[in-house]
This record gives C-alpha cells, sequence and structure tokens, in this order.
C-alpha cells in the first residue's frame, strides 16, 4: 500500500481511538451507585481567583464504597471546594467537619439508574458519530488520491474493518457500564 494510503488509515485509526479514549472518561464520570474520585473530576474549584480542578488542590479519596472524602492541601480551601462541589450540581451533599470534606454517595434509584444508562447510551452515539465521522473523512481523502481504483477499493474496505472494529469496542464498554449502573 503507498505512503499516503498508509498516512489516511493512521489518521483515521488515530480519531476513532480518540473517540473512544472520550467515551471512555465520560463514562468514568457516570456513576454507578460506588463512590469513586472520578465522580468529582469534573468539579473546578475557585483558586485564588483561578478556575482549577478539584483534584489540583485536594486529595479525593474513597474510603469505603459509599463516602468520597476530599482532603485539601491547605485549609483555608475547604469552603470555596465545598462551595465548588455544590456548584457541580452532581446531587452530592458535602459535610465539612473543618478539617475535611465528607460526601455520603446515595443508592441509586431505579428510576435515576436508567436514567444514566440513557445517558451513558447517549456518550456512546457520540462515540460512534465521531468514529463515522472518521471514517467519512478518510474516505474522502483515498477518493482524492492519485492511486488505481483497486487500491482505492481495498483501503476503503481497511477503514471499514476499523470503523466495525471500533463500533464494536464501543458497544462492548457500553455494555460494562449499564450493567455497572443496573446492580443494584
Amino acid at each position: 500500500m503507498n505512503e499516503e494510503i498508509e498516512f489516511i488509515l493512521d489518521t483515521a485509526k488515530e480519531a476513532m481511538n480518540n473517540a473512544i479514549e472520550h467515551l471512555v472518561k465520560e463514562l468514568r464520570t457516570i456513576r454507578a451507585g460506588k463512590a469513586t474520585p472520578a465522580m468529582l473530576s469534573n468539579v473546578m474549584v475557585d483558586y485564588y481567583g483561578s478556575q482549577t480542578p478539584l483534584s489540583q488542590v485536594a486529595n479525593v479519596n474513597t474510603p469505603d464504597p459509599r463516602t468520597i472524602s476530599v482532603q485539601p492541601w491547605e485549609k483555608n480551601m475547604l469552603q470555596p471546594i465545598e462551595k465548588a462541589i455544590m456548584i457541580a450540581n452532581l446531587g452530592f451533599n458535602p459535610m465539612n467537619n473543618g478539617d475535611i470534606i465528607m460526601i455520603n454517595v446515595p443508592p441509586l434509584t431505579e428510576e435515576r439508574r436508567i436514567g444514566l444508562a440513557k445517558q451513558a447510551k447517549a456518550e456512546a452515539e457520540h462515540a460512534k458519530v465521531g468514529i463515522r465521522n472518521a471514517r467519512k473523512d478518510a474516505n474522502n481523502e483515498i477518493k482524492k488520491t492519485d492511486v488505481s481504483d483497486d487500491m482505492k477499493k481495498i483501503a476503503e474496505d481497511d477503514i471499514q474493518k476499523l470503523t466495525d472494529t471500533f463500533v464494536k469496542q464501543t458497544e462492548e464498554k457500553l455494555a460494562v457500564k449499564e450493567v455497572e449502573i443496573m446492580k443494584v
């Protein structure tokens, strides 16, 4: 296969891989009953006037499956962290004991589980759209190349195989997350 086609295939594979990585990151933030530090990964804290990720101003742990503890590196950051968790609208009620912030993660209701499963499906669908867009872009680039029609057909078949592989990965990751969400 010529270098131009190889480059197009590599670019498409990278774009599809990025879609999967983004999906994994998004699925990590969807809580599935047990507490994880990733639940607070999108929380931004006002740290001396600049918005900073929570993980850069505090230690976030899960002492047990139903509790998240947030220990700021500076005591004066307790209030801003507590406020940021409330603003993030994650459905948590942080409790500040003067040293550490404790968050009890309530068990999920059946209705909430179904909602989270729908959210996970939507994220998987976004990933599939990203994968299909990468396929479309690659096929358009292949059509522009100066190679034989047979080579173009082979390259397009390779792109379709890549697409099928990444869509299957997306569905597998979604299935695992749905099981995790629906498990009581």
